[in-house]
């Protein structure tokens, strides 16, 4: 694993040596070292200059970066996992490896295939490669956009990449974030798309539902990620999708080589409010599993206390990702203080499967399918970047198994029927993956657990957790300032005191348009997009990010606007549901291990 830095010197017809960018890489590389404290590296071949910081996870006592091929001409600097390297070696033959580093098969790779390989590699990855034959260079990132990755241009010709906008922002004229499942090359000058799956294009599939290729598809997905060198462990907020995680995760440790290391004992940590929704059920689970569970409390007060770090570090003034962001923030401190550098944890499902609670007022599937679409395209403005980020803060990395390839062509080329959400029907969110893991021979979760009602991080970690930080920006922006927020704020005007605070802190640290640009916006209620603001009427007066906006459908939705909306009715308590969940799979539908 690695966390990079880099950029590259001006694309001109002369080469000339400026000792200004020998400064300058030095400089954006101790900006970030934060996501890399193992190692910090510099290279420089003319007026190119690869700045790496990093961290340590596989092969930690010889892969340090850059990485190179044989003879060197070919020079690499990547932040991210491989999980196929060792199927990649196989392929290259001929070749000579230097390290046992995962991404050491990225040169020779480049070397045998060219530009047209990054489809190769299975993993999360932003990296830039070096030609140095004939000057020539490639970016490339990965299929989501997990990994974090900027890209910006200086006003002499200068091209910078970067994995954190602090390394872009004092010296390029304009910036931007690198599209994901996108490669730059400086031979043609610009972005084409590497990443071409068959749903990307939003057409709607009809693959039956097979709830026993879905389950394989999520465990294969799970045991790839357990390749490390290093202490890991879950993080376990008791909801479906990180119990999900943890549960596969206790069931196939044992055997592998992260085992051999460092024992068949799995750690889960989990981070809340005193008395939270998300400390209660997480227990629970790690009780279930039998894993060496941590829980870590904090208080709202620590919570607002961290937010300029936080916005500093996530680099957004997105309202649910800062929510959001903060307990993953406080809690990776914790994590990485007991010597654990990597986590395994549960974002993308809801996107795949349609988890957020406004998903229930899809008024069909052809929307329900193009809203999921929408949203995974998205996720590197949201949960992947707070993942990644809140994480490498603290020199900790976070993988995803939900947002696996092969696992999203599985889930994604499902008919979206099956997603729909039906609660008279028993099925509630997420309902073919619930179903997909109810094995009663061999249990994965508790009955309740597999069957609770969508929680969001920000919500999960305690209620009062929104309503402290709503609280306290009120104390903070008046409402003399909210009637001028157009005029200060013309891009993205914050619609809310909480927004606007968020924003004073952003451009504090960020004050360049470019940066702003970064940020998506738009309407959104529990997390929707703007387009799903339009399936309830309701939903329109009442624009929240928060799960509990979603009126009529959480279950501790927001009681005063459910008191002023007699038309809105509540669902079945979820737990009296469960029964006829379990019995809602169709005809001849078989479940076995």
């Amino acid at each position: 694993m690695s966390r990079q830095s880099t950029l590259h010197g001006r694309e001109s017809r002369s080469w000339t040596i400026n000792r200004r960018y020998i400064s300058c890489a030095e400089t954006v590389n101790a900006s970030l070292k934060h996501r890399g404290p193992d190692w910090s590296g510099l290279y420089q071949h003319g007026d190119f200059y690869l700045a790496h910081q990093r961290l340590a996870i596989i092969d930690p006592a010889s892969g340090d970066q850059p990485l190179y091929n044989e003879d060197k001409k070919i020079v690499v600097t990547v932040n991210g996992e491989i999980y196929n390297h060792e199927a990649l070696r196989e392929r290259l033959t001929n070749h000579k490896f230097r390290t046992g580093s995962d991404c050491d098969v990225i040169a020779h790779l480049y070397e045998e295939y060219g530009e047209n390989f990054v489809d190769m590699l299975d993993g999360m990855f932003s990296f830039v490669l070096l030609d140095t034959r004939d000057n020539s260079f490639i970016v490339a990132r990965d299929a989501i956009g997990i990994t974090s990755l900027y890209i910006g241009w200086g006003l002499d010709g200068s091209i910078w990449i970067s994995s954190e906008l602090k390394g872009l922002n004092d010296d390029c004229e304009h910036f931007e974030a690198f599209p994901p499942g996108h490669l730059y090359s400086s031979k043609s000058g610009g972005l084409k798309r590497w990443y071409n799956p068959t749903w990307y294009s939003e057409a709607i599939p009809s693959t039956p539902y097979d709830p026993l290729v879905l389950r394989q598809a999520f465990e294969n997905a799970v045991i790839k990620r357990l390749m490390t060198d290093v202490p890991f462990g879950v993080l376990l907020s008791g909801g479906l999708d990180s119990s999900l995680v943890a549960s596969i995760t206790a069931r196939h440790l044992a055997g592998t080589k992260a085992a051999r290391q460092w024992g068949t004992q799995l750690h889960s940590f989990c981070v809340g409010l005193e008395g939270s929704p998300d400390l209660k059920y997480a227990k629970e689970v790690a009780d279930y599993l039998g894993t060496v569970h941590h829980e870590f409390h904090f208080t709202v007060q620590d919570g607002i206390d961290a937010i300029e770090e936080v916005i500093y570090h996530v680099e957004t003034y997105d309202v649910t990702t800062i929510r959001a962001s903060t307990p993953m923030f406080l809690m990776s401190r914790k994590i990485k203080s007991l010597g654990v550098k990597m986590v395994i944890s549960g974002e993308g499902s809801d996107e795949i499967f349609g988890g957020y609670l406004y998903f229930h007022k899809a008024p069909n599937k052809e929307e329900f399918h193009r809203e999921t679409c929408h949203k995974i395209k998205a996720l590197h403005q949201y949960d992947c970047l707070r993942a990644n980020k809140a994480t490498s803060a603290w020199g900790v990395e976070a993988r995803v198994p939900f947002l696996d390839k092969d696992f999203i062509n599985v889930a994604m080329a499902i008919d979206p029927e099956w997603k729909m959400i039906n609660p008279q029907e028993g099925r509630l969110e997420k309902w073919i993956l619930r179903k997909a893991f109810d094995d009663e021979e061999r249990p994965y979760l508790p009955k309740h657990v597999l069957y609770r009602q969508k929680e969001q991080f920000s919500d999960g970690v305690g209620y009062s957790w929104i309503d402290g930080l709503k609280a306290h920006a009120e104390q903070h922006v008046t409402d003399k300032m909210m009637q001028n927020a157009q005029y200060i704020f013309p891009h993205n005007t914050p619609l809310t005191k909480e927004a606007y605070y968020y924003r004073m802190i952003f451009e504090r640290f960020f004050p360049q348009n470019s940066a702003r640009l970064t940020v998506p916006g738009g309407a959104s209620v529990a997390c929707s997009t703007a387009k799903a603001v339009e399936w309830d009427a309701e939903w329109a007066n009442n624009l929240d990010p928060s799960g509990r906006a979603a009126l009529g459908v959480h279950l501790s939705a927001y009681e005063k606007q459910v008191a002023a909306s007699n038309a809105v009715k509540a669902p079945p308590k979820v737990i009296d549901n469960i029964p006829r969940m379990m019995e809602a799979a169709a005809p001849g539908l078989a479940i076995t291990s």
